[in-house]
């Protein structure tokens, strides 16, 4: 068995002072980084992954997925302007250093994507190639929002064949009652929480 972890979709629109802010997403940038550093440096306490990659909403033109210009987005099909690609709003928070990253998945350039699983890297790969390609069979997956990208990017995780598990403690949610029935769903699709 081999176990990857995902970081999913830790940016600054999604972390305090962004556009779609996410409270505790600056804590789970920190946090997330200094687990990253700690693996990456092979401390005696780092969990043992073989890889570790990200995810980034990376967004050119995404459609009705932005809210059109004057209208309020009604933040379930609609959002505002987020990480857009060429601004700081898209780049990494900088509580999170990438160089551990072995791969980083980009999605979203003209579409609504919310899974990590829809993303590709540098090389038109997508994750779940990918992962394969490493002999990878677990993941455990983190990051920002666990009731949106992180919830997607779990249950497609399932259904690419992967033995999931959630770091809730390395997640931020936007709502806590959609948050809870994100856990429950993931629980229910087999997700070790």
């Amino acid at each position: 068995m081999t176990r990857a972890l995902i970081v999913v979709d830790v940016q600054n629109d999604f972390c305090e002072g962004g556009s779609l802010a996410v409270a505790g997403g600056a804590q789970v940038a920190h946090d997330v980084g200094a687990l990253l550093h700690a693996w990456s440096s092979k401390a005696a306490d780092a969990p043992e992954w073989s890889h570790a990659v990200a995810t980034k909403d990376h967004h050119i033109d995404p459609g009705a997925h932005w809210a059109p210009r004057g209208t309020e987005p009604d933040y379930k099909e609609s959002w505002p302007v987020h990480c857009k690609v060429g601004t700081d709003g898209e780049a990494f928070h900088p509580n999170l250093d990438p160089q551990p990253f072995d791969a980083i998945f980009l999605k979203g350039e003209y579409e609504a994507a919310y899974s990590g699983f829809e993303g590709k890297n540098g090389d038109d790969q997508d994750l779940a190639t990918w992962l394969r390609a490493q002999g990878v069979t677990e993941v455990d997956v983190c990051g920002i929002a666990t009731d949106y990208c992180v919830r997607a990017t779990a249950l497609d995780a399932v259904k690419s064949g992967f033995a999931v598990r959630l770091l809730p403690d390395l997640c931020a949610g936007v709502a806590p009652e959609s948050t809870q029935a994100a856990l429950i769903e993931m629980h229910e699709a087999g997700i070790t929480v």
